[in-house]
């Protein structure tokens, strides 16, 4: 199957537009067939500098190469409609000399005169048809000192019926659409034209692509059957949404590929994720590879409801993938996380010790500083309630006495579970208030890896001085509380 993704380069890829490149992706490896990437820059307008290569960057970087395209510097490079415009502009020529479209010299302000008329009179929108009559001879005389624009003909009445593989049998009344630009007065064609000659040319033969372009789709068969050409299958993607059901937008949030990427997201999970947005694999698996994509999707089970984009769900998932990752594979993710940030030096056990706390590699600072910084520093609310918490100094106190007791044999899981033991036989606090104070002393947190694992890794001089060190924030903390009393 020969499929394509045709993005415009107007600055990121959204996320809606990873999901149309995966699915697209996905069956082009099921069936040995070719993924193109064509670039569908004919609006110079909104054309953005750097977004072609962050594109590309963007769906390597989650594993979508793209397979063929003009040959340069020893590799493909995906097409560019900008440099096909003489391909375009014999077809607008065959268009017109066969009368299936014509010469529009209607000024921006004459069409927006129509416009506001037809919604004062409460009429549909659309071209009147002012210019579709001219004759032929005279419409090309005058397209050679005049601006004009190129529209097809649609005809007047009648039906026009297709099949979408997502959405089955769909039928459009003829009447209800305008005949659609399909040369601008730029020169440029647009997207209408340029993609059904790009797709008959570059072998396309299945159309996946957002719902959005649905309406479109009739003028676009209509133009196949004008050139003569056979048609593609059609399959309409539908419309990722917010948790309120409102169309997914950057108003509302990050929707960009490159936000996700920044805030830590694995590739591997994202594309997970997105795969799972309107398409379902028929049971209740939610975690798949690349290769288990492609060996399991299939588009009769996307759905044509709309699929809600669940920011907490890839946060999840993201954890999941963290925690499968091969160790080595793992480390080598953080490390060259932390290199980025120029975060200072975590050994492979610290960086082992809050995976499992991980929730996005955007995570290893906020875990890691506490455990590295030389001094203990407790900013966070909830560890300040707990160190100030009445028997917090008991507990600090008793676990002073005894990590003293201990010379310099090595701490250990062991140790710290008898520890704690002592320390509740001799003072009665249990659960929560036993437990906490340790915690908080040692990483400023309430919450984090296996206390024994942190202490083997402090070893017996660190462990001793958080345990002052908080005794002492504690004491700090008092003295100016009765102070701000008096």
């Amino acid at each position: 199957m020969r499929v394509r993704f045709a993005p415009s380069p107007t600055g990121y890829l959204h996320v809606g537009g990873l999901r149309t490149a995966l699915f697209n992706y996905l069956l082009a490896r099921q069936t040995n067939g070719a993924f193109i990437l064509r670039i569908e820059d004919t609006d110079q307008s909104r054309k953005v500098e750097g977004a072609v290569q962050a594109l590309i960057e963007s769906l390597r970087w989650t594993g979508l190469d793209y397979d063929e395209g003009p040959d340069k510097n020893g590799g493909h490079e995906p097409y560019f409609q900008s440099e096909r415009l003489e391909l375009y502009r014999a077809h607008i020529d065959q268009l017109i000399q066969n009368d299936h479209a014509y010469y529009c010299f209607c000024s921006s302000e004459r069409l927006e005169e129509v416009r506001n008329h037809q919604i004062a009179t409460k009429q549909q929108a659309g071209y009147d048809g002012h210019c579709r009559y001219i004759a032929k001879t005279e419409a090309a005389t005058r397209a050679r000192n005049e601006p004009f624009v190129v529209r097809m003909k649609i005809p007047e009445s009648g039906e026009l019926k297709f099949e979408d593989r997502i959405r089955g049998k769909i039928s459009y009344p003829l009447n209800q659409m305008d005949d659609q630009v399909l040369l601008k007065s730029d020169g440029f064609p647009t997207y209408h034209l340029a993609n059904v000659v790009d797709d008959h040319f570059m072998g396309v033969n299945m159309v996946i692509r957002g719902e959005e372009w649905l309406p479109s789709t009739p003028k676009h068969i209509l133009l196949y059957q004008y050139f003569g050409w056979d048609l593609p299958e059609f399959a309409h993607l539908p419309l990722l949404l917010n948790e309120d059901r409102s169309k997914l937008s950057k108003r509302q949030g990050d929707v960009a590929v490159e936000d996700y990427r920044a805030k830590g997201i694995l590739p591997e999970a994202l594309v997970n994720f997105v795969a799972l947005l309107g398409w379902n694999p028929g049971d209740d698996r939610e975690i798949f590879s690349l290769d288990e994509l492609i060996r399991t999707f299939s588009l009769e089970r996307v759905n044509k409801a709309g699929a809600v984009f669940n920011i907490e769900k890839l946060y999840w998932m993201n954890g999941q993938y963290l925690r499968s990752l091969e160790v080595n594979d793992y480390l080598n993710r953080a490390k060259a996380w932390l290199a980025d940030l120029n975060f200072g030096n975590a050994t492979d056990d610290l960086l082992l010790l809050v995976r499992d706390s991980l929730t996005t590699l955007a995570d290893l600072p906020n875990h890691l500083g506490p455990l590295i910084a030389g001094v203990l520093d407790i900013t966070d609310s909830d560890a300040i309630q707990i160190l100030d918490a009445p028997a917090t100094g008991s507990v600090l106190d008793m676990a002073i006495e005894i990590i003293n007791n201990r010379g310099d044999s090595p701490i250990d899981s062991e140790f710290i579970g008898s520890m704690m033991k002592q320390i509740q036989n001799q003072t009665g606090v249990r659960g929560k208030n036993l437990w906490m104070p340790v915690r908080v002393a040692l990483t400023g947190k309430i919450h984090g890896p296996e206390l024994g694992k942190i202490a083997e890794i402090y070893g017996n001089d660190k462990f001793r001085q958080r345990m002052q060190k908080a005794k002492e924030i504690r004491s700090r903390r008092a003295n100016n509380n009765r102070g701000g009393r008096r």
